[in-house]
């Protein structure tokens, strides 16, 4: 047999995947840099999470992510000159924006747009109550700049893709989103995760802590829940998904400090150790399904690190503060959860409506 026809019997739909993955976050990179992003592993984020095997997929998640991106952060540019005012009124606008977004992104057929609403919007308010001096319309412009970056690399590696290598290596497809009637135990849910953001802002005015928008990202990613998965309290499943989250930023960030040992500053052997660590998180997350998040955050661990702003400035300390925030919003979150479920073991059970699938996470 030939080399070429050797090499083309190894490859499968999985492998495919992994290579578009590392494809499109190694653009993303390149197109956020040309573009002058400011913070460059955003953009690698979503070269990762945006990616999917049909171009016609990938070409609706990253409308979704863009269309929430923008409306949280018109949001936030909105409501923060009236409700920043009074940490309190914070709090509030926090507890509305998030239960309401995460009840829709685990209920409505548009589920990823509704979680990248609340997601911008709490990462808006959070680093301008740690970064007073923060212009906010800066902020918003670059993150989104920093999305397209992402988008427009997963839409150029997907459609090449979907045009040669997926001729040949199909990717499986993919249920319809389905949207659900109105679920009590999901609202109950939602406003848990509201509750704790609404903490997370007390926690900043009282003690200054520094990364909680990082924590606000952790407890809305967690809290996205299929609603056949949440029952009376979403406590078992939450802490599952915490625990995965806490494995894979703990493994990704020891294998990216490897890579930053090794490369010494070198932006080849740091883009090379993005691209292994890139397949390897995708390799897990297409592995075991009750395993995947772990391969999701392995990713976003070596994302954070090993693709800094600048190349001459790359440092451990994002992956450590990633890890920082994980257990701040833990510690927050987990009382929450416990009295939710004290509260809801009380309650007659609620319907089950129609099952939404999980957004996809962060």
């Amino acid at each position: 047999m030939a080399p070429v026809a050797k090499l083309a019997s190894r490859i499968t739909q999985r492998t495919v995947d992994e290579a578009e993955c590392v494809a499109s976050v190694l653009l993303a990179i390149l197109i956020a840099h040309v573009l002058g992003a400011a913070h460059v592993s955003w953009a690698a984020f979503a070269g990762y999470m945006v990616m999917r095997g049909h171009a016609a997929e990938t070409l609706m998640r990253g409308a979704l992510r863009i269309v929430g991106t923008l409306a949280g952060g018109l949001l936030a540019l909105g409501a923060a000159p009236w409700v920043l005012t009074w940490w309190p009124l914070a709090a509030l606008a926090m507890m509305l924006v998030g239960a309401v977004s995460l009840y829709a992104a685990i209920t409505s057929r548009r589920s990823y747009a509704w979680l990248f609403f609340g997601l911008t919007f709490a990462m808006v308010l959070l680093d301008k109550l740690e970064h007073p001096a923060i212009a906010l319309t800066d902020f918003v412009q670059t993150r989104i700049l920093e999305t397209l970056a992402g988008i427009a690399a997963c839409l150029i590696v997907s459609l090449a893709s979907t045009l040669t290598l997926r001729r040949r290596w199909p990717a499986p497809p993919t249920p319809p989103p389905v949207g659900a009637r109105w679920h009590r135990n999901a609202f109950r849910h939602a406003c848990q995760a509201g509750v704790t953001l609404a903490l997370l802002v007390a926690l900043g005015a009282a003690f200054h802590l520094p990364a909680l928008a990082q924590g606000a990202i952790m407890v809305m990613a967690v809290m996205v829940l299929p609603i056949t998965g949440i029952g009376q309290s979403g406590l078992a499943p939450v802490s599952r998904r915490i625990l995965q989250r806490s494995i894979g930023c703990g493994i990704g960030a020891l294998f990216a400090a490897a890579f930053l040992f090794v490369a010494n500053g070198s932006p080849a052997l740091l883009l090379v150790g993005t691209a292994i660590g890139v397949a390897l998180g995708r390799h897990l997350e297409n592995g075991d399904p009750a395993h995947r998040y772990v391969g999701t955050q392995f990713t976003l661990a070596i994302l954070v690190t090993l693709v800094p702003d600048r190349y001459d400035a790359a440092a451990l300390e994002p992956a450590l503060e990633r890890l920082i925030a994980i257990f701040v919003g833990m510690g927050v979150l987990m009382p929450v959860l416990l009295a939710g479920y004290a509260l809801g073991a009380r309650q007659p059970a609620a319907p089950v409506g129609s099952a939404q699938e999980e957004a996809g996470g962060i």
